[in-house]
């Protein structure tokens, strides 16, 4: 199970999946509750319906209404909370867990000194309530850089043209900006909650990040953040990539996967 981040849809990974399919393994690639093609629900006050722990709903439905009681699940940005709660909520279905530039939202917020606040301002403009739908809606392409010159070329034509209809449909853009007000509120309290109960993840786990993104910059090596979080972590590392590294840099991300997938 492949899950994408943030403004991506399921084709983020056309040049990963292919790959994974030659090296014998079985790929799905969903769109989040939310994201691209998916549903959008209404929402309540406390965005529960955004939630990673309802998004990890989702995906272990559909994985077993696909025939999968176990599996492997590889979440990158804002696909792995989701990931994660998978892991968290569902040990028995979680075979491997993958997180690609993350560490668990409480993590993010308790870390949140000017640094982070100017890098990652995002997350709270997000949380505002209104402005973030209309700032983006008024110009989708300009607000993510969507037609800058080579863009389509780095996605990929058809990835390119399916994160256009997502960001230009504005209930798609709300439902996104509902996932970042969940993860400062709900999410958050579950991750402190699991915290609390000295909930780990007890699957094996691989954590990479984007050597020229700014995730190692804000809190170090991620994988000693990790290590809180974990019984069997396996280690990883940097992928030499930009944010996206699916589109970036698929032969490195796969070769980081193949074997860690194995074992």
């Amino acid at each position: 199970m492949l899950l994408h981040g943030h403004p991506r849809t399921h084709t983020t990974w056309h040049r990963v999946a292919p790959l994974l399919v030659a090296a014998g393994h079985t790929v799905v690639c969903p769109d989040l509750r939310g994201y691209g093609g998916s549903s959008t629900p209404t929402t309540t006050p406390d965005h529960a319906p955004y939630s990673k722990r309802a998004m990890a709903g989702d995906i272990v439905a559909l994985m077993r209404t696909l025939g999968h009681d176990r599996f492997a699940v590889v979440g990158h940005d804002r696909g792995s909370y989701v990931a994660l709660r998978t892991a968290l909520d569902h040990p028995d279905a979680v075979t491997h867990l993958a997180a690609l530039d993350c560490i668990p939202i409480v993590e993010h917020l308790e870390r949140a000194d000017a640094r982070f606040a100017t890098a990652w301002w995002h997350w709270f403009f997000f949380a505002q309530p209104e402005k973030p739908e209309r700032a983006i809606s008024a110009d989708p392409e300009g607000w993510y850089g969507s037609l800058a010159p080579g863009k389509a070329e780095a996605m990929g034509e058809e990835n390119h043209a399916d994160h256009l209809a997502a960001i230009r449909d504005p209930a798609t853009v709300h439902a996104m900006i509902e996932d970042y007000r969940a993860g400062l509120g709900v999410d958050r309290e579950a991750e402190e909650a699991d915290r609390a109960a000295g909930r780990r993840v007890s699957c094996p786990t691989l954590v990479l990040w984007s050597a020229r993104d700014d995730l190692e910059q804000l809190h170090g090596d991620p994988r000693l953040i990790w290590a809180e979080w974990t019984t069997d972590l396996r280690g990883g590392g940097p992928i030499d990539s930009g944010h996206h590294m699916a589109e970036d840099a698929p032969e490195e991300l796969v070769a980081a996967l193949v074997p860690f997938l194995a074992g």
